[in-house]
């Protein structure tokens, strides 16, 4: 029965696509279709919508005698040229498809770049302004891109005025954008506003503030303003100690390497820009999870702009999270070219794809081959790489990393607390406790309010049935600090409950329950609570319930399966 009904819903979903519009697969006095162009058709379709493609782009490219006949062809077919790189494709078969009665986002967006390009700006605004118009095939955009990429061509012909004109055009819920456009103008017509528009970027909240921080420093190493620049960077790192971008910029700012920090990004150059822009609602498509058309505006940003090599960053999470792992394979590696700081966590990517594709064992060999290769390592590459083979289980080798960044790492580092406690949780899974308690109890000392460093430490003790008054004190703080935790309220639960104060231990260890409703240790925690409490058959009936969980481990079940003949002894 279940297949009878997948097959009807094919077949209307089939029926469906044909009556949009008929004329497709229609014979007529000039053309007909026959089995295998439908086929191609459909399976170009489903090939694309499965992420596959290549493949879409194989079977679509078969019948491309569609493209006078039926839009959405055309639409996926488009996409996938620009998926693939095809650009010279792209642009001419965008021209070949374009009619001016109907209006087709992307071919109007390639056709106006490609004008651009070639600085034909008054060709190039037809199409653009064709953009600012909803359609079929641009439900998102209204009044948007249209208006950003007019700004640009005004001010390519040096007309300033229409230049922020448009600019100031763009929709309000875009605000953001419409401001780092603001400064990017600025900084093309060399205002002396630049630098403080570039500066209040830097500080700005609505996207990533620190990005931002390396187009301050461009520009004024454009300027020849390179003791500044270093300052900005500084400032930055301390903002914002992860940001790739930044620590490539100051290792190359220590290695009197500026003109690589210039070279990537020149804010007179509108296709430079442009790209910006792109790769900003790349960003954002990805951070929604629509990879796809978040690696269709990667690419044209890189068209525009093949300098800014850093952006690929972006294009191989996208592929790995599409798990497409050849393809971000191939595009990390190709980072690596960049400079130290992006190499490192190129093999640390390359590492988790190598984790996924065979297994742990592999991946932490392959990561620790790759940290030998590094010269004069500093504690930011101790400590990633101590985190990696924490996070897969090869707890010796990371509590040795974690001390080596321990010892290389500045006093006072606000890494510090992080780094103890991880190496604190690293010992405790060696058995370790007693180093691993030092350890957590430092952490704390530093910095004190650590919400899961809190729970970490007094749940052990409370495992041990140790400190379990100072244990309880530590998880209401803990709880207060982090508000709905499911993993914190149960050690809260399960510390009353040691304390053998049940009623207690069953109200919060109920609310835990209802936070992680799948989680075995969790619903056995509940269930001993409820016994407890005299509530034998709710006990027993959660007991069962752990019994069919999948996460539940080999111990676990023996346990429970003795508390369901014996209960609580």
């Amino acid at each position: 029965m279940k297949y009878f009904v997948k097959k009807i819903y094919f077949i209307f979903f089939i029926a469906n696509l044909l009556l949009v519009n008929n004329s497709a697969f229609s014979k007529n006095a000039e053309v007909s279709y026959n089995k295998n162009d439908i086929s191609n058709y459909f399976s170009g379709i489903i090939s694309i919508n499965q992420n596959n493609t290549t493949s879409g782009f194989k079977y679509l490219n078969k019948v491309k005698s569609l493209k006078n006949r039926h839009q959405n062809y055309n639409a996926q077919f488009l996409k996938s040229l620009v998926l693939l790189n095809k650009f010279d494709k792209a642009f001419s078969f965008s021209k070949d498809i374009w009619i001016k009665e109907v209006p087709f986002f992307d071919a109007d967006l390639l056709i106006g770049l490609d004008h651009l390009i070639n600085k034909d700006y008054l060709k190039s605004e037809k199409y653009f302004l064709r953009l600012n118009r909803i359609s079929r095939y641009n439900l998102l955009y209204d009044d948007f891109l249209g208006n950003i990429l007019l700004s640009w061509s005004q001010a390519a012909q040096n007309n300033q005025e229409e230049a922020f004109n448009y600019n100031n055009k763009i929709p309000n819920q875009y605000r953001g954008i419409r401001i780092i456009q603001n400064a990017l103008l600025h900084c093309y017509f060399n205002s002396p506003e630049s630098e403080n528009l570039f500066t209040q970027l830097n500080n700005f909240k609505e996207y990533s503030s620190s990005r931002y921080s390396f187009f301050l420093v461009n520009y004024l190493i454009h300027n020849g303003n390179n003791k500044k620049a270093q300052s900005v960077i500084s400032e930055s790192r301390k903002k914002n100690s992860t940001n790739l971008l930044i620590k490539q910029s100051e290792n190359y700012i220590k290695k009197k390497q500026q003109n690589k920090i210039k070279n990537m990004f020149d804010c007179r150059n509108p296709k430079d820009s442009i790209a910006e822009i792109l790769y900003i609602i790349a960003s954002l498509y990805s951070s929604n999870e629509n990879y796809n058309s978040s690696i269709f505006y990667l690419n044209l940003s890189y068209f525009l702009n093949q300098k800014f090599v850093p952006n690929k960053t972006l294009l191989a999470e996208n592929y790995f999270y599409l798990k497409k792992y050849d393809l971000s394979k191939k595009t990390y590696n190709s980072l690596k070219k960049v400079g130290r700081v992006y190499s490192w966590h190129a093999s640390t990517r390359l590492a988790v794809i190598l984790k996924n594709m065979a297994d742990k064992k592999s991946a932490n060999s392959y990561l620790i081959k790759e940290f030998n290769k590094i010269q004069n390592p500093n504690f930011e590459n101790y400590y990633d790489i101590a985190n990696f083979l924490k996070n897969n289980e090869n707890y010796e080798k990371s509590v040795k990393y974690y001390s080596l960044a321990l010892d290389s790492i500045e006093k006072n580092h606000p890494l510090i607390p992080k780094i103890l406690e991880r190496r604190g949780t690293s010992l405790e899974r060696l058995g370790k406790w007693k180093k691993a308690e030092v350890d957590l109890l430092e952490s704390l000392k530093i910095l004190p309010d650590q919400p899961y460093v809190l729970n970490y430490l007094a749940y052990t003790w409370v495992d041990k049935k140790k400190n379990v008054t100072k244990s309880l004190e530590m998880l209401i703080k803990a709880n207060e600090l982090q508000e709905n935790d499911g993993y914190i309220i149960d050690s809260l639960g399960w510390a009353y409950y040691v304390d053998k104060n049940y009623l207690e231990a069953e109200k919060f260890l109920q609310k835990a329950v209802e936070i992680m409703p799948l989680d075995p240790v969790i619903n056995d925690h509940y269930a001993d609570a409820l016994w407890m409490r005299k509530k034998d058959i709710q006990a027993r009936y959660l007991w069962k319930h752990v019994l069919n969980l999948k996460k539940t481990e080999k111990e676990l079940r023996e346990k429970i399966e003795k508390k369901l003949i014996f209960g609580i002894m």
